[in-house]
């Protein structure tokens, strides 16, 4: 797969366009599939980079086609929204090879206006909001924890509102979020973003990464009225990825996503700017981490991965 850098999709008029995300661009294959596109952009402080990190779509959406199958594996009777890599025999010859591994084909489903995010240890914004008041979204915790502290009754649920392209989520309580998808899906959603935290936990402790928290997406099937795991899953991008043997309690671990790139832009006073570009001291870190965290999970070394996948 050539390593140039995909920040901007062209079809060719192939599939019409549904939606551009920060990453991801949606098309349309018919009346019951989509085509997720996975681009090479890559977003910081809710601002999109001018440059991005080559095969970051690859990687993520291979990344999160590993986890779908680990995961139903693990849960018996997990469905995910997951069809197909292959691309539709829609798209032309001439571009299919931008396209292959950054794209697959998945369910159209009725997706949830909730992000269900997990968190087994206490870093970030979760972390700020206990230092203030002891809660962290609204949620009373334990008093006495340490920064990067694993929660003592185990991982919570603190979902957050899904905002539109250009606005931010927000997080809320569980109750909250009831309201806003009903209480009995609701219920359903916490209760598979936990058990879908463990199992992933477990797994990437095995293999030397401790999953700090993470964000998952649901869709509704509406013929079996099934909730249905849909989006990216257990990414860089979704997640906190530490190295478990730098993790020291006390101490906020560095991590597997795209950290080399907001300290950069913290240290030149970019945070929040419109159309920076990126180093390419940035750029090839950035690429690093990503990469790293996709051969420690997988156990694949990443070149072969996107050799075996186009074949």
């Amino acid at each position: 797969m050539a390593t140039s850098i995909l920040t901007q999709t062209n079809l060719e008029g192939s599939l019409p366009l549904v939606a551009r995300g920060k990453v991801r661009d949606l098309y349309k294959v018919d009346d019951e599939t989509l085509l997720f596109v996975t681009t090479d952009r890559i977003s910081a402080y809710d601002v999109i980079m001018a440059r991005g990190i080559p095969n970051k779509g690859a990687l993520l959406s291979l990344i999160t086609v590993h986890w779908f199958e680990v995961l139903s594996a693990a849960i018996p009777g997990l469905r995910t929204h997951f069809i197909t890599l292959d691309l539709p025999e829609q798209i032309p010859v001439k571009v299919r090879a931008q396209y292959q591994n950054r794209s697959m084909q998945v369910r159209k489903l009725e997706v949830f206006k909730i992000e269900a995010i997990v968190r087994g240890y206490i870093t970030g914004s979760a972390w700020s909001s206990y230092q203030k008041d002891g809660t962290v979204c609204g949620i009373q915790i334990q008093p006495g924890l340490k920064e990067s502290e694993a929660f003592p009754e185990g991982p919570i649920y603190t979902p957050s509102t899904k905002a539109d392209l250009g606005d931010h989520d927000e997080n809320i309580h569980p109750e909250k979020a009831k309201e806003i998808v009903g209480a009995r899906y609701a219920e359903r959603i916490e209760e598979l973003a936990l058990s879908l935290y463990r199992h992933a936990a477990a797994y990437a402790y095995e293999r030397g990464i401790i999953i700090a928290d993470t964000k998952f997406e649901f869709g509704l099937d509406k013929e079996t009225d099934e909730v249905v795991l849909i989006d990216e899953v257990l990414t860089p991008d979704s997640s906190r990825f530490w190295p478990a043997d730098r993790y020291k309690i006390g101490e906020s671990p560095p991590s597997f996503d795209k950290q080399p790139l907001r300290d950069w832009l913290a240290t030149q006073g970019l945070k929040g700017k419109e159309g920076v570009a990126m180093s390419d001291e940035v750029i090839a870190k950035t690429e690093e981490m990503y990469k790293e965290a996709f051969e420690r999970l997988t156990g694949r070394k990443w070149s072969a991965a996107l050799v075996d996948k186009a074949n």
